[in-house]
């Protein structure tokens, strides 16, 4: 199966590469929308800012191809700024636009609250279950969130300074505010269930 990691110019691969390589997955990186559109798996990764990410996702022509992947619910795993780029929009930088496959806002955590919020937080997932999570300890790190949870998604949530989601999925993809493949082997658990491999 090939199995695409999307270029976001924030993101750490090397982390990400180490963990689905563990797991027996050979990752390469898109280098055009095609591939994006052919592969079997795509992961969307980020570490940095929602403006800068979404900037290099336009700058490489991939905004269409990774839309239209997850609204046919084909298999795809989003990671931290990955998933907040789900969103339309975000505070963290006013005038940019983002996938714009879920309702809502991405939000600073408020005035009160230690940020980044970096370490382990009790992930649960909702009523209903999951096909790729369970209840267990995940690793954040990240200082916005998305509070609600979109229509027509299954959700998990986690606590910092209130709930705010922690994860949603719908068909095959699932997005995560987490670092799966820094929480340890409940985190392997969780990207082995979504690469359809034994953990």
């Amino acid at each position: 199966m090939s199995l695409v990691l999307v270029p976001t110019g924030t993101a750490n691969l090397a982390s990400i590469f180490a963990a689905l390589r563990r797991l027996g997955a050979d990752p390469v990186i898109a280098g055009d929308s095609t591939q994006v559109t052919v592969a079997d798996q795509v992961v969307l990764p980020g570490v940095g800012s929602f403006g800068s990410a979404m900037s290099q996702i336009d700058r490489r022509g991939l905004r269409d191809a990774l839309v239209e992947r997850i609204e046919a619910g084909r298999p795809m795993l989003a990671v931290c700024v990955g998933m907040q780029l789900l969103a339309a929009t975000s505070e963290e930088s006013p005038g940019a636009v983002g996938l714009s496959v879920i309702e809502g806002e991405v939000r600073r955590f408020p005035v009160t609250a230690q940020v980044p919020q970096m370490g382990w937080n009790r992930v649960t997932v909702a009523e209903g279950g999951s096909r790729f999570l369970t209840d267990g300890w995940a690793y954040f790190a990240n200082s916005y969130r998305t509070v609600d949870i979109p229509d027509g998604w299954d959700a998990a949530s986690t606590d910092h300074a209130g709930s705010f989601v922690a994860a949603i999925e719908r068909g095959d993809v699932l997005a995560c505010q987490f670092h799966p493949e820094l929480s340890g082997l409940w985190g392997s658990g969780v990207l082995a269930r979504w690469l359809g491999r034994p953990a």
